[in-house]
């Protein structure tokens, strides 16, 4: 099932600046993903190299605009990457 959810642009960035180096590559390993498919979903540019739009629609407005998220599985794959760095 797909979850939508709707996140400020910069939470998202905050989300992103807390994954150690190398996380996106693992995210797009554990979801059999492009990595630019990834770096895409927190808001990098990288259409050129493969990297497709990856389910965000972003609005601007305050705190970097909002982001509506169809997917959630990128999302939920970096907090459990954080999570785990945080215990460790």
């Amino acid at each position: 099932t797909l979850r939508i959810m709707v996140i400020t642009f910069n939470e998202l960035r905050r989300i992103k600046d807390k994954l150690p180096s190398g996380s996106s590559q693992r995210i797009a390993d554990e979801l059999n993903l492009d990595v630019n498919v990834v770096r895409n979903y927190f808001g990098g540019r990288h259409f050129d190299e493969g990297g497709c739009p990856a389910g965000i629609h972003i609005e601007s407005g305050p705190d970097g605009g909002v982001v509506t998220l169809d997917d959630t599985s990128i999302l939920e794959c970096a907090m459990r990457i954080i999570a785990e760095n945080a215990e460790a």
